[in-house]
């Protein structure tokens, strides 16, 4: 968007055309008054997913510009259906003192509300864990780093082989999978939701074992068990940069890093456990599952963990104490 067709537009749509040119991959939630306000494609699309009257404000080149929009105070109902469809959304504020304000209120990007990053309860289905992922490739060993960003439970994982990374996929089902430019292996990326391509930049391994060593407070990741896993690592940078980058803050309850040794568990391929029915059935519904027929937890929290056990079922005894 250049200055000269900026003129072209009012200093309230200037303003708005600004903060969507930083946020292009995101529907911006513009705050006027009591209403989040969306224009242009933004309205298009939310008008479609959310059921919601598409308007016009203004002309922009002589043709009316397209507006939805949604009341403040209920707005996590419709936050809750985009993150659900994988679509990400920034949120902006009204930051200034309309009473003081020569021009338009001076208005700022608070946060970013992504599938895998959203940690507020009104978002989510309490019993199922929302997890950020982010995928590496070297050759034909795949690194997986990923974030409950709720309780901040950060793990990594390397594997061998397409079937092995679509089977770990299909486990940690993620609301939000980041991968590089760079990946084009159909399988991984086709229908899915929440996909988020990354530069390849943000997979340099030197920067991610700076960054996460300044996340834990350590001098190197050693105490952590997963030193040597270089892909994973990789991962793991792009997926906390990312993380803090939507989050606009330090992320203080993310403390460490944890391994996840696949000999530990019993290894399924995707169709395995797909056509078991752990907790979807062939449908997508839940009916008559594995999960529906032993989940009698009093917690949400012992929902979740059951499901990550009939996801990854130990192989012996001994693994038991530190399924958790």
């Amino acid at each position: 968007m250049t200055h000269d067709s900026l003129d072209q537009h009012t200093p309230m749509m200037a303003q708005y055309l600004r903060v969507k040119a930083q946020h292009p991959n995101e529907l911006v939630f513009y705050r006027m008054g009591d209403f989040y306000e969306l224009f242009f494609d933004d309205a298009k699309k939310a008008s479609a997913i959310l059921d919601i009257t598409l308007t016009a404000r203004g002309k922009s080149n002589g043709d009316p510009i397209p507006m939805a929009g949604i009341p403040f105070h209920s707005a996590d109902g419709y936050l809750a259906k985009l993150v659900k469809e994988g679509i990400s959304v920034a949120i902006c504020e009204q930051i200034g003192d309309p009473a003081t304000s020569k021009g338009p209120v001076e208005r700022k990007v608070m946060r970013i509300v992504t599938p895998g990053t959203v940690s507020d309860e009104a978002l989510l289905d309490s019993r199922r864990d929302n997890l950020l992922v982010a995928l590496h490739q070297d050759h034909e060993t795949f690194g997986l780093a990923s974030l409950d960003m709720a309780s901040g439970r950060f793990l990594v994982l390397e594997v061998d082989g397409l079937a092995a990374v679509l089977g770990e996929l299909q486990r940690l089902n993620p609301a939000e999978l980041l991968v590089s430019d760079h990946l084009s292996t159909a399988e991984i990326i086709e229908n899915r939701k929440g996909l988020r391509r990354r530069g390849p930049w943000e997979f340099d391994l030197d920067s991610a074992e700076r960054l996460l060593t300044q996340q834990f407070g350590t001098k190197d990741l050693a105490g952590f068990g997963c030193a040597d896993l270089k892909i994973a690592l990789s991962a793991a940078g792009c997926l906390l940069n990312y993380a803090r980058e939507t989050q606009r803050t330090a992320l203080p309850h993310v403390r460490s890093l944890a391994f996840e040794n696949r000999d530990e568990a019993v290894q399924m391929d995707a169709a395995t456990r797909r056509n078991l029915e752990l907790d979807l059935n062939l449908q997508g519904g839940e009916e008559h599952t594995l999960f529906s027929v032993l989940n009698r937890c009093s917690t949400s929290m012992g929902s979740r963990l059951l499901r990550r056990w009939l996801h990854r079922p130990l192989r012996t005894k001994k693994y038991v104490a530190i399924a958790f």
